[in-house]
């Protein structure tokens, strides 16, 4: 049987290539939208990216970048729980890391919304949901096993 150190590392490669896929993707799509918004004659999205939504329409980007956001948000929500159940031998904090997702997720669209009156709530919002879709959850759960006390 793996050590539960081992599968934690095994978890966070996983996360961490995804977020690594995750960044190309975000990275070409936003190419892709600034070329659509501004009508800019030159794209700088790698060519197999524009090979790929070559002729979609702005509003079917932006829906492919929301789509694609919920996509790793469950995806590292998956993880998150795959990475407790890993290091604390069980599925206590299934519920909780559940919560804190929906909780965190849904307070980046209020932040979202906050952001047409105040646009300093648009960047909060963008970093709470770049939390979520990227390994970090992964890493408190990492530090939280750290800090529990051997005998329990």
């Amino acid at each position: 049987m793996m050590p539960r150190w081992a599968g934690g590392l095994l978890l966070l490669l996983v996360a961490t290539l995804l977020g690594a896929a995750r960044e190309f993707l975000f990275i070409n799509l936003n190419y892709m939208i600034d070329l659509e918004a501004n009508h800019r004659e030159v794209s700088y999205a790698h060519s197999a990216f524009r090979a790929l939504v070559d002729g979609w329409s702005l509003s079917s980007l932006i829906m492919l970048k929301w789509g694609l956001a919920v996509l790793f948000i469950a995806l590292m929500l998956a993880l998150s729980i795959a990475m407790s159940r890993v290091l604390f031998g069980d599925h206590r904090y299934r519920r909780t890391i559940m919560f804190g997702f929906v909780a965190f997720g849904g307070l980046a669209l209020l932040l979202h919304a906050a952001g047409a009156n105040s646009p300093a709530w648009e960047g909060v919002s963008v970093k709470l949901l770049h939390a979520l879709q990227y390994p970090v959850v992964l890493l408190f759960i990492w530090a939280a096993a750290l800090l529990k006390p051997k005998n329990t």
